[in-house]
């Protein structure tokens, strides 16, 4: 008991670090101009050819040890009883790297996926120029509209209906959404638009993930390299016209192995998340992942208030507390509306009355 509680709290710390680390370190490469270059799709960029060569590797991992683990299976041994009687040996336990499979770019697959890559270059393109121009205590309330865009293109493009109480928590994060943009002393109109809009390619990714998982064997790291290929190829014409001046010109920051490394441990914390995120899920249980989210959101608020030298403010902490807030009410909303769901027996259908004559 001692070691799985044990085990859980590593995980949920890991994902704590790995999560906040992230932030942190992406703020400094989209910001810290003398550590890294103002190119925020430059930067975006290596961090999806970073993930592409980890999805590579880990599949190369991933081929060997199901190779080694069929190996294996067939000499298993058998374990003999205080009777004589042989008894089946544990099956081993499988390897970290067996999840990942092997990775291969297929024409109609990748055109397939090209609809969510798009989504998807949106989505982190204006997550990034968020955290640029945003503060990191503010970062988190400037992204926090994201239920609000899931609950509304659930109800437009899936049909799934919206309850009261559902609408009452999206309305205490509006709210708060309001409440901290008015209080936020640095406020930037650019960094908060492009957190809105990273929201909503936050909500249509989700969706779009749904409909093309199919493509790929419902396998998540195999969308996650069709992915990052994909846009991989789509960053070259945007950094090109926007962005090729600014990296002409960085030839210092370019030839330094610092800013290499914050890149590179930048991209593997990209990666990493998804991989500490699908653990503690496993872990604990949805609910209390999503409750984990939102302390560590707010954990990672008021550090930035200290580490970064954001100015707090009454109406500013407010309007995070009260996002936060209202996105765990949220959850637990979603929860219990789902477990009775579940619970509820369906409905027989009706017979026809008969036909008065």
């Amino acid at each position: 008991m001692a070691g799985e509680a044990m085990y859980i709290a590593s995980v949920v710390g890991t994902y704590w670090m790995v999560s906040i680390s992230m932030v942190y370190l992406n703020k400094i490469l989209m910001s810290n101009e003398g550590i890294s270059i103002p190119a925020p799709l430059f930067v975006t960029w290596y961090q999806c050819v970073v993930t592409v060569l980890i999805c590579w590797l880990a599949g190369l991992c991933g081929q060997r040890a199901r190779s080694s683990a069929a190996a294996t299976t067939q000499y298993t041994p058998v374990n003999v009883d205080d009777s004589g009687n042989s008894v089946p040996a544990n099956p081993p336990r499988p390897s970290f790297f067996a999840q990942f499979p092997r990775t291969e770019y297929l024409g109609a697959q990748a055109k397939a996926i090209f609809p969510l890559s798009l989504v998807f270059v949106g989505m982190i393109t204006f997550n990034n120029l968020c955290l640029k121009y945003v503060e990191v205590s503010f970062y988190n309330v400037a992204r926090s509209l994201t239920i609000v865009f899931n609950v509304f293109f659930s109800r437009v493009f899936l049909g799934i209906p919206t309850s009261f109480k559902t609408i009452l928590c999206l309305g205490v994060v509006i709210v708060g959404f309001l409440i901290g943009s008015h209080g936020e002393l640095n406020f930037s109109l650019i960094g908060t638009v492009s957190g809105i809009l990273s929201s909503l390619f936050v909500s249509l990714n989700s969706i779009f993930t749904k409909k093309v998982l199919p493509v790929v064997d419902d396998n998540h790291w195999k969308l996650t390299f069709y992915n990052n290929v994909n846009a991989s190829f789509l960053f070259l014409p945007l950094m090109f016209f926007f962005e090729k001046d600014i990296i002409m010109n960085a030839s210092s920051q370019l030839t330094s192995g610092a800013f290499w490394s914050a890149m590179s441990v930048a991209g593997f914390f990209g990666f990493s998340i998804g991989i500490v995120t699908v653990l503690q899920i496993k872990a604990t249980s949805p609910l209390t992942h999503n409750i984990s989210g939102t302390a560590k959101a707010a954990v990672q608020s008021l550090m930035a208030f200290y580490l970064w030298g954001n100015e707090p403010t009454l109406l500013g902490v407010l309007g995070i507390f009260t996002v936060l807030g209202g996105s765990l009410l949220y959850t637990f909303v979603r929860m219990s509306e789902n477990a009775q769901m579940m619970a509820s027996p369906p409905t027989p259908p009706q017979q026809e009355m008969p036909a008065r004559v």
